[in-house]
């Protein structure tokens, strides 16, 4: 299975123009400052240490990736994107503010599968924001089989998604009232049942915790996965 051949506009590749005027920041759904300090917040609360090591997961040009390579040991933040030019971007951000030296070449990787034990550490932290509202949750179970082999025991996935009353239909769409837009079982943008999100993980080494909203201004909820 490969992410990129999915007809949708994250795998778009930017020019180097693009990148130049800032449009990378748009490509990952603008909000920059907002988003970037939303996601560093919580995961700090939620037991982020600077010792720790992080995968984010459609990490784009690290508009929450600036702030953990910041917060975190040298080393110890790692960024994964379908999107190679996001990843380029990326780069330009940590060199702008001066923090390129605090990530090693090898930490950011071009990947469409989650393949995160291409890094070959173990992960305390995976975060996954806003990824699995454009996928489908053949793609969630895909992800958590892959991680399975490089998060250590006790260690926890977040993953946002947009909620779906469990007695909800389960072909019809959804509209959804946080960002006034309509979400989707079978398309993008995806939503999920707490039961959807169970059946992801399923036989697999997880432990689901359902944390609902934590402040995304688009409406998203949280859930997390803590490897057993």
């Amino acid at each position: 299975m490969d992410l990129s051949c999915l007809p949708n506009q994250y795998a778009r590749q930017l020019s180097a123009e693009e990148i130049a005027t800032g449009n990378h920041r748009e490509a990952v759904g603008g909000l920059w400052e907002h988003m970037g300090i939303l996601q560093f917040g919580f995961l700090v609360g939620r037991g982020l240490r600077p010792s720790m090591r992080l995968l984010d997961l459609g990490c784009g040009c690290l508009r929450g990736g600036i702030h953990f390579t910041r917060y975190l040991e040298p080393g110890n933040y790692y960024g994964m994107d379908v999107n190679e030019s996001l990843l380029t971007a990326g780069w330009q951000e940590l060199e702008r503010v001066g923090l390129r030296e605090r990530l090693p070449e090898g930490n950011l990787l071009a990947n469409t599968v989650f393949e995160g034990w291409r890094f070959g550490v173990d992960f305390d932290f995976v975060l996954a924001q806003s990824v699995f509202t454009h996928l489908p949750p053949s793609w969630l179970r895909r992800c958590l089989v892959e991680l399975a082999r490089c998060v250590r025991p006790g260690g926890q996935l977040y993953a946002t998604y947009f909620e779906c009353p469990e007695d909800w239909p389960a072909s019809e769409p959804r509209t959804y009232a946080p960002h006034g837009g309509t979400t989707f079982p079978d398309r993008d943008p995806f939503h999920y049942r707490i039961a959807d999100l169970r059946a992801c993980a399923e036989g697999l080494p997880w432990r689901l915790e359902p944390l609902g909203g934590w402040g995304h201004p688009r409406g998203q909820h949280m859930a997390v996965f803590v490897r057993e």
